[in-house]
């Protein structure tokens, strides 16, 4: 419902003239991009903003590595152009994370002439919170997500280095706490050799699904903004919904007890902070109509009574 001050501000246009806005704000955007992507090939202290951004997002694995008894740890890359690849493939993540203001800028003014004043008002929050709401996903993915899951993978063998101990010969005397299945220490030796790339992508992988998973509050939020949800329905489904994230901790965590449950929690609480974010978007959009006319005092757009008889029952 629209007012007669909340019009579109710009004026139709032809088909031709929007395209070409299009093409406009394209250019800008991948112009942005590649200029985030080249900053992470500036040398610092003799190695690429990429390299270090690369060894830390693979510190978990370190510290895991670490934690097991190994003194040195070491990863490796099996063919020459992996590295440089796995730097590419750092700086193209991070780039577009680097440059989302701009594109999410030139977005915004492509879409921004066609809104109304309301729609405007109710989009540009969430084009700032989305990723506010990502990074903090990533982080707890970073900070603690990921070393659980390192020491659950890692710890299955009690791993450490012997690369040095294979190299030189050693290999008999190998530490209590090495890489090797005790039933196979008279034949066949097995140890850890960690490739870069793979534990990047583990740690990426974990990365990207908390960073979606910490969209839940923007995404209910907005729909409830277009009346696509209500407090009312998410609260009615929320035993459904609890069944649907214990499935999600299943796929994305390892099979460790103690991880899924720190994801089910997160991801639950962020639901509950859904319902209220959209119980207070009805709550604006009743008194909005109150203001106009459309409804009286007494009258709710909503009934909050049955939502607070569904919470109990649920």
């Amino acid at each position: 419902m629209t007012t007669g001050n909340d019009e579109i501000d710009d004026t139709s246009a032809p088909l031709i003239e929007h395209l070409a806005e299009l093409r406009t704000r394209l250019i800008r955007s991948v112009l942005a991009l590649l200029v985030a992507v080249s900053v992470f090939f500036i040398p610092i202290n003799g190695d690429f903003i990429a390299a270090h951004v690369l060894e830390f997002l693979l510190r978990p694995i370190e510290v895991t590595l670490r934690s097991l008894g190994d003194p040195s740890p070491t990863l490796q890359y099996t063919s020459p152009q992996e590295y440089l690849f796995t730097l590419f493939r750092v700086s193209m993540v991070f780039g577009f994370a680097l440059a989302f203001p701009v594109i999410g800028y030139q977005l915004w003014r492509f879409v921004a002439p066609g809104l109304y004043r309301s729609e405007k008002s109710a989009f540009l929050p969430f084009l700032i919170a989305s990723p506010v709401m990502f990074l903090l996903g990533a982080s707890f993915a970073h900070l603690v997500v990921t070393p659980l899951a390192m020491s659950f993978f890692l710890g299955f063998a009690d791993v450490s280095s012997i690369f040095a101990n294979l190299l030189g010969g050693q290999a008999p005397n190998l530490p209590d706490v090495a890489a090797v299945v005790p039933e196979t220490q008279e034949g066949l030796r097995i140890t850890f050799f960690g490739k870069v790339n793979e534990s990047l992508a583990i740690s990426l992988a974990f990365i990207m699904a908390f960073g979606l998973c910490f969209q839940l509050p923007v995404l209910l939020t907005l729909l409830g903004k277009a009346g696509l949800v209500t407090a009312r329905g998410l609260a009615g489904v929320r035993k459904y919904a609890m069944v649907g994230i214990l499935v999600l901790a299943a796929l994305v965590t390892p099979p460790d007890v103690v991880t899924q449950l720190i994801l089910f929690t997160v991801v639950y609480g962020l639901y509950e902070v859904s319902i209220f974010l959209v119980r207070r978007v009805e709550k604006s959009r009743t008194e909005q109509l109150r203001r106009e006319g459309v409804l009286g005092e007494d009258e709710d757009l909503y009934d909050y009574d049955d939502d607070a008889a569904d919470d109990r029952k649920a």
